[in-house]
């Protein structure tokens, strides 16, 4: 089976632990049976490989997420990269294409696209694979997987049936509609629109000649920024006549707001805290190292991460999106394919972050126009290269890196270090990316390494 995972959204109905380049996807609040949290983009992946072990997964996703997601799925994910955010139709183009010119994948073989951030039960993932076998087969050109409602939703969007003329069945998509009209829908036998579909790579590339005026991939991802911004739904699903909707009745959820989240959540504690026999449906959330105590709380959230604090009633947490854009934006966490980058402090011409390496990780090769930086090794041991010269370090070493100077560092075991950003201008755009492998090597120990 082929999958395509959309993971192109980001933004902050999840403060403060979602920002612009960490999606709700990514946060490690889901608990496996063995005990051990993982983001639903992990779930996502290990629920698909359950159905189908040598299924190739295929991610669509923003290239500010990109080093996240290999830091969770590995380095061998395969990735493909927007630019920005267009749309759906852009996107599920870009993969079809990708995997017919650049995996060789044919023209007639099907293909699923699912979002990457669905919170279902496994018997979900048999309704892909059914959608697969539909796609393949040729039952229908376009397939669609409508969930159940539950209830007359005005955040959905619906699939509804709304003609016949004795060859086709047509449908109807509507985007959200008030709750009368969702009523209406329901009766009529409208499902939630899950934003999954199924066809054959060639149904994609040919709307692509006709929409993009192109099925290659290398000239659709040269052109992406230029590209209109376009919804599948609207631009394919909306004008195919020769549809089959599969009904989903399962379990399906969208966790979208700090009150549904935490309604799947099975700990009601994540992180270092603590609350009283008083409190009542309450939940806290703490990525920071430090406890939190809640006592005589009722249906409140708490929320902590590097980036800021949450403390809300439930049901008024689906109006965060407006106060978070009054709030500072700067990103104080984030996960990389190397490990995680924290932030402990910032001054006016300084910061100070903690950097945790996986083993075996590197970071890019590269330089900085605008700061200095110093690394003091607090645990494991690695190897950094300072303008080519290459040498060992390990706990308690201090490396000085002056402006301009190529640098980059692999950790032989997993490594913690201390980063000190000196300068007047300290950007996270400040970076310059160079070509370098990094060999073992075996070198006198220094106690200080510096780049002048």
């Amino acid at each position: 089976m082929h999958v395509i995972l959309l993971s192109g959204e980001s933004g902050k109905r999840l403060w403060p632990m979602t920002n612009e380049t960490r999606s709700r996807q990514f946060i490690k609040i889901v608990k496996r049976q063995d005990g051990v949290y993982e983001s639903m983009l992990q779930r996502v992946y290990r629920q698909i490989k359950r159905v189908d072990p040598e299924g190739s997964i295929t991610v669509a996703t923003l290239k500010s997420q990109a080093s996240e997601l290999r830091n969770q799925l590995g380095e061998e994910i395969d990735l493909i990269v927007e630019p920005r955010r267009m749309g759906t139709f852009p996107a599920i183009a870009q993969a079809a294409a990708y995997l017919h010119d650049i995996k060789n994948v044919s023209a007639e073989e099907a293909v699923v696209v699912c979002p990457i951030d669905t919170y279902v039960d496994d018997q979900y993932y048999d309704c892909l694979e059914n959608m697969y076998i539909s796609a393949k087969n040729g039952e229908g050109k376009l397939i669609i997987i409508g969930i159940d409602p539950t209830y007359p939703s005005e955040k959905y969007g619906y699939i509804y049936p709304r003609s016949d003329d004795g060859q086709h069945y047509y449908f109807g998509f509507i985007e959200k509609p008030d709750k009368e009209e969702a009523e209406k829908l329901i009766a009529q036998g409208g499902l939630w629109n899950g934003g999954v579909f199924a066809f054959k790579v060639g149904y994609v590339l040919e709307k692509a000649r006709m929409i993009l005026g192109t099925d290659q991939y290398a000239e659709i991802h040269r052109n992406y920024e230029h590209l209109e911004k376009l919804s599948f739904d609207r631009v394919v699903a909306e004008k195919e006549k020769e549809i089959e909707v599969l009904r989903y009745l399962g379990y399906w959820r969208d966790i979208g707001t700090w009150n549904t989240l935490t309604e799947t959540m099975s700990d009601v504690i994540v992180g270092k805290g603590m609350m009283d026999d008083s409190c009542e449906n309450t939940h806290l959330v703490n990525e920071l190292d430090i406890p939190i105590l809640a006592m005589g709380l009722k249906n409140v959230v708490i929320a902590a991460s590097p980036s800021g604090i949450l403390v809300s009633d439930k049901l008024y947490t689906s109006e965060i999106n407006r106060y978070t854009g009054k709030l500072s934006q700067e990103i104080r966490y984030a996960e990389k394919s190397w490990g995680e980058f924290r932030v402990l402090g910032v001054d006016q011409n300084s910061l100070t972050a903690q950097i945790s390496m996986k083993s075996g990780a590197a970071m890019s090769y590269h330089s900085h126009q605008n700061r200095n930086e110093i690394w003091t090794i607090t645990e494991g041991s690695g190897v950094v290269i300072l303008d080519d010269v290459e040498r060992e370090v390990t706990a308690g070493d201090v490396i000085e890196i002056r402006t301009g100077c190529k640098h980059t560092i692999r950790a032989k075991s997993v490594l913690k270090l201390i980063e000190v950003q000196l300068g007047k201008d300290i950007s996270s755009d400040d970076k310059i990316k160079f070509d370098r492998a990094i060999s073992s090597i075996d070198q006198p120990e220094e106690s200080v390494t510096k780049c002048q």
